[in-house]
């Protein structure tokens, strides 16, 4: 854990364009989406605050589902916009304005993986985020098959590991070590149960080998660490203003390297630029060798990112007061055409230096088999 400097490194910056030359696309139902799954999110009674229920509102959780998924079908398509409005409003009511210690945060996230992993009666005291996602789980039984349940119920695993970590990092002092948050952020950020839904909205399923495969986890989990990396740049500046929020690349990244906000955010947008272009690489070589299932997987991977800022550049949730900071871009000011660092080199990160590794080693394979 780094200690803060004595200055606080708060200051709102000015939006910066992103890189990703990867096709948009949407489905054509996300405003029906939206409207049925703001009226469920109601009628849950997730939230009693209606300042919060407000913000909810203004998610847009048909749109973030209709970018991300544009392949989908409607009745499992639905399902998951239902499971974006529940982890959206967990995160913004629990995780973030509670403030939980993480003790009493391992005990909520154990009563949600509880009523995913055995979704039978109802435990006396749960709150209602467990309860909902237990009706999630059991009407996900209609679209998936055991082991794609079994994947999703594991990728939970993975997100609520890092809400615990998440709540640790709050409550400490300082900033978390950029390695950590790195490690910590790609988790709770909620990218594993949503990647494992690709396949069960769109219907088709990759064999357990496929997901096994080095550079394919290092593709999905390049998918979790580029959609939280672009999270923290085009939201920082609205955390900043509703909760005094600085837990973000930029805000560790000026504590790693002692240096201002505005040096920090060219270094995340290096940062993030360098692995968008390796996801391209990696993506590039699963395209040529991967069987139908993996193919479309990847194809999927890339949509996900395209098509969450896609939504971020649109979604009323991250725009600011103008007088206060420099307001979102419009989508025409979203897009640039060339990364801030195309380096094949890796990033001097141990938790995800491995990703590098994975061209390498196929290029190598690939030599050998010539």
């Amino acid at each position: 854990m780094n200690v803060a400097p004595d200055h606080r490194l708060v200051q709102p910056l000015p939006h910066v364009p992103f890189y990703c030359p990867v096709p948009p696309a949407a489905h054509p139902a996300a405003g029906v989406l939206n409207e049925l799954t703001v009226d469920w999110m109601f009628r849950q009674n997730l939230d009693t605050d209606e300042n919060q229920r407000a913000r909810l509102a203004r998610c847009d959780f048909g749109g973030l589902t209709a970018f991300t998924m544009p392949y989908g079908r409607l009745a499992p398509l639905t399902l998951m916009a239902k499971f974006h409005a529940v982890l959206f409003s967990l995160d913004d009511g629990v995780c973030d304005e509670a403030r939980p210690t993480p003790g009493q945060l391992a005990r909520e996230v154990g009563l949600i993986m509880r009523a995913i992993e055995a979704p039978g009666e109802p435990v006396p005291g749960e709150s209602r985020h467990a309860a909902v996602l237990r009706d999630l789980r059991i009407e996900l039984e209609r679209y998936a098959t055991p082991r794609q349940i079994r994947r999703w119920v594991d990728a939970m695993r993975v997100y609520t590991s890092g809400l615990v970590w998440e709540a640790e990092c709050r409550r400490s002092p300082g900033q978390p070590s950029l390695n950590d948050y790195v490690t910590l952020w790609m988790r709770a950020i909620g990218m594993a149960p949503s990647t494992a839904m690709m396949e069960i909205v769109a219907g088709y399923s990759v064999p357990d080998e496929d997901l096994h495969d080095p550079r394919v986890r290092a593709l999905t989990e390049i998918t979790w660490t580029l959609v939280s990396w672009d999270n923290d740049l085009y939201s920082r500046n609205k955390e900043l203003l509703r909760a005094d929020d600085d837990l973000n690349l930029i805000d560790v990244l000026c504590h790693e390297l002692d240096c201002a906000p505005a040096t920090a955010l060219q270094h995340a947008v290096a940062m993030r630029d360098r692995v968008m272009v390796l996801f391209l690489r990696l993506r590039d070589q699963v395209l040529q060798d991967g069987g139908a299932e993996l193919r479309r997987y990847v194809h999927d991977l890339g949509q996900f990112v395209r098509g969450h800022l896609d939504w971020a550049a649109r979604c009323p949730r991250y725009r600011v007061v103008p007088h206060q900071v420099t307001p979102l871009a419009k989508p025409v000011g979203w897009w640039k055409h060339r990364p801030a660092d195309d380096s094949t080199e890796a990033l001097p990160l141990p938790t995800i230096s491995w990703w590098w590794d994975q061209v390498a080693e196929h290029a190598e394979a690939v030599r050998h088999a010539a």
